[in-house]
């Protein structure tokens, strides 16, 4: 995938504004960003489904919208929402949606087979889909949209409502097409998700690319360093760490302290200025900055509602 100042507008709101990255085969980005940053706009010019006002998008050396139809050839997309059938089997699903993406023939069992036992199914294939859970459809979604093995994977937020262990399947079965070959861009606004399995990750924000790089990268680029949170039994003096090199003290005073540290080597000194101002330490926990907090350093608001970034605190 090469993208190159890519643009959307709907009416007044600009969905993307000059976007520009690249996923080469056998590689997973992660595209991260919050509801609304213009992730599914993205997928869905990259799919076929919407032309970009400006720029220029290519999956597998085909460039967009002249030659939609080669891309849809080389090009798997799986959707948000489950796109199959309840009152089929599984093994329905599959067939109906090989012979969709042109598969006809012995072609057709080998591909079925094939996606039923990379996302663990083959043992419910014959059940009616609507007596599966969440999960199992989530797994089956994915099957159905690599059955004619696309050289190009879109995944938009493929874990949503999972339990753990259809997530682990997700996650495995990415994982393996990524080492076949296959160039996966994988939207989520999960930072643990876009971690673990992307090489490379591109931060979305309100249709504009925050940063890009890998997760080492991207912290780097924000300037962030490990925290120390310190539970003490006793109350710690106001300059407890004057004489400690390489940390700063946040709210370093009381019996809960946060102290920023240039890197872990100077744990073992913090502990010992806790100690020598009398002050036992009864809880430590180290808090390496993570991609939320990446995302509230250069953007100034949260990944997710939910999420209260160790950027914000102090």
């Amino acid at each position: 995938i090469a993208v190159e100042g890519v643009a959307k507008r709907y009416g007044s709101r600009v969905a993307l504004a000059g976007v520009t990255f690249d996923v080469h085969a056998g590689e997973i980005v992660g595209l991260l960003g919050p509801n609304g940053a213009g992730k599914s706009t993205l997928l869905s010019i990259l799919a076929t489904l919407l032309v970009a006002d400006a720029g220029t998008a290519t999956v597998a050396g085909h460039r967009l919208p002249a030659a939609s139809h080669a891309v849809r050839r080389v090009l798997g997309l799986v959707p948000q929402q489950t796109a199959v059938y309840p009152a089929l089997t599984a093994v329905e699903n599959l067939r109906f949606f090989a012979r969709m993406q042109g598969l006809g023939g012995t072609a057709v069992a080998a591909a079925v087979e094939r996606a039923l036992t990379l996302i663990g199914l083959e043992g419910r294939a014959g059940e009616p889909v609507k007596r599966f859970s969440g999960g199992m459809r989530r797994r089956l979604n994915l099957a159905c949209g690599i059955l004619h093995e696309p050289r190009v994977l879109l995944l938009d937020e493929p874990t949503v409502g999972v339990d753990p262990q259809s997530r682990e399947r997700i996650f495995a079965a990415v994982d393996g097409l990524a080492r076949s070959g296959t160039a996966i861009l994988y939207s989520t606004h999960d930072m643990e998700e876009a971690e673990r399995l992307a090489r490379r990750i591109v931060l979305l924000d309100r249709g504009r690319i925050a940063a890009a790089g890998t997760a080492a990268e991207l912290v780097a680029s924000a300037r962030l360093t490990p925290r120390l949170r310190l539970r003490t039994a006793r109350a710690l003096p106001e300059r407890w760490l004057a004489d400690v090199v390489g940390v700063r003290a946040l709210d370093g005073a009381g019996t809960d302290a946060v102290v920023e540290v240039a890197d872990t080597t100077v744990v073992p000194a913090v502990l010992r200025a806790a100690a020598a101002a009398g002050a036992d330490v009864r809880e430590l926990v180290l808090q390496r900055p993570s991609l939320a907090d990446v995302f509230f350093t250069l953007t100034g608001h949260a990944l997710r509602d939910d999420e209260s970034p160790a950027a914000a605190a102090g």
